[in-house]
């Protein structure tokens, strides 16, 4: 019980946040730039496209929209199943479990071709479903890795506070959240860098990078605990 609590602490550590935040951006990058123009987080903005050629009359691209949606709602129910089967399993965190299916289902993203963009974008949205539901906490307090709307939000609650009370507290959850909007830029950024050199090999690095925060979790996890 111990180890698992400490693993489950671990994946609210900052450098785990920063590893998933990074990914998050990278995800989202590849799959506007590269997937034929659709996010794979801001399911926000495929809605308003998926509205806009509704309206248009085009049933075809409003329902290539549709489907990351609905892949984002499943992601996010296959994420508590998950919580619901491994929570009392001892040698591995359920939140672990959900990155070895993020990392798998991302490298095999990496084999399809352009004829293949829907269901690619399909999967990412997914795997991103999954993980902003899984890990949802750094050092306790809310944040999303592969969205910015609610951590621009709290960093700025944050940094009013802090300027209207002088609470130090305030001032350092600010910073981590607008580091987090940051490294998710630099995710993203990182994304249409390396597009071109990598085309649909390019997933990879976002997979790479959920590789380290899987074994970070571990790491940590056995020093908190000695």
């Amino acid at each position: 019980m111990i180890k698992e609590w400490v693993r489950g602490q671990v994946s609210e550590s900052v450098p785990t946040a920063l590893l998933l935040t990074l990914s998050g951006g990278f995800q989202d990058a590849y799959t506007y730039y590269f997937r034929d123009k659709v996010f794979a987080n801001a399911q926000t903005g495929n809605i308003v496209i998926m509205g806009y050629h509704i309206m248009d009359g085009d049933w075809n691209t409003a329902f290539r929209y549709l489907l990351p949606v609905l892949a984002f709602v499943a992601g996010i129910y296959v994420s508590e199943t998950i919580r619901g089967l491994f929570k009392e399993y001892k040698h591995i965190h359920w939140r672990q479990v959900v990155i070895l299916i993020e990392i798998l289902m991302l490298f095999s993203v990496g084999f399809f071709p352009h004829s293949m963009d829907t269901v690619a974008n399909i999967t990412i949205s997914f795997v991103c479903a999954m993980q902003v539901q899984t890990f949802r906490k750094i050092k306790g307090n809310a944040y999303a890795s592969t969205m910015c709307i609610g951590n621009l939000r709290s960093a700025t609650e944050m940094l009013y506070h802090y300027r209207h009370t002088k609470d130090k507290e305030s001032l350092e959850k600010s910073i981590h959240y607008y580091g987090i909007i940051l490294f998710f830029a630099i995710g993203a950024a990182a994304g249409c860098y390396l597009t071109p050199f990598f085309a649909e090999k390019t997933i990879w690095f976002s997979s790479s990078l959920l590789i380290v925060a899987f074994l970070l979790m571990f790491v940590e996890g056995k020093e908190n605990v000695g």
